[in-house]
């Protein structure tokens, strides 16, 4: 047996949820899990349906975004996934779509604004949107500056990736990520979730005001703050 079964398998069928979930068509997007002591990491391979996986078919990967054990081409996202996981000690998966609602929003380079409390019960401001990457970094190495993307949009504007798990990459698509994959994935639901709804909010009313304060403190409090009470 793998030294990397278990992260195989939670890999596996991280993205076997995918579709499942009505994150991905075809092969759009990709799922990963880490094991921080081994530095490694489980990723889909590059291309192959997600009904065909299998979890000795997923990829064993380092922090460098190096193979260590696989016989399959990793994800063509595989560097993005390394440095993120390099970088933030308390991440366990990562998820990677092209779903159809925040995917709009990437292409349209907009942060969602936070309009309703469904949005307010994840995170208390607008969910952000790294800006579109520039030519000479496309060039130079496109996934790995795709990631360094990611972590200097969140530091220049003071977010923690333990306080908000997910962002949209400008022009390109969404990424989630969480301790485990079942919370990487849920972060990808909900993300999907909450940018349908902001797309209809504004269709519906195209000069909506976003959501009161004091209805995003009580949302997010509820649930996040130190007297939350949501939930057993």
């Amino acid at each position: 047996m793998s030294h990397f079964q278990q992260i195989r398998e939670e890999a596996c069928e991280a993205n076997r949820q995918l579709p499942a979930m009505g994150l991905v068509i075809f092969n759009f997007g990709n799922a990963s899990v880490a094991d921080h002591k081994k530095e490694v990491f489980a990723i889909k391979p590059s291309g192959v349906p997600y009904n065909e996986l299998r979890p000795k078919k997923m990829v064993i990967v380092d922090f460098d975004g190096k193979t260590v054990e696989g016989k399959l081409k990793p994800s063509s996202d595989t560097k993005t996934h390394a440095i993120l996981y390099r970088n933030w000690k308390n991440v366990g998966a990562i998820v990677h779509t092209h779903s159809l609602y925040a995917t709009a929003w990437a292409q349209a380079q907009r942060s969602i604004p936070i309009y309703g409390t469904t949005h307010a019960d994840h995170f208390a401001g607008p969910i952000p949107c790294a800006p579109a990457m520039t030519d000479e970094l496309i060039r130079e190495d496109y996934e790995y500056q795709t990631g360094l993307q990611i972590i200097n949009h969140l530091i220049d504007n003071n977010l923690g990736y333990e306080e908000i798990e997910m962002i949209l990459v400008g022009s390109h698509a969404p990424f989630t990520w969480g301790r485990t994959a079942a919370k990487a994935l849920y972060n990808s639901a909900v993300l999907e979730s909450i940018a349908r709804m902001a797309i209809l909010t504004e269709q519906i009313n195209p000069g909506v005001s976003t959501l009161k304060q004091a209805l995003i403190n009580k949302h997010f409090e509820r649930k996040h703050g130190p007297d939350a009470y949501y939930g057993q």
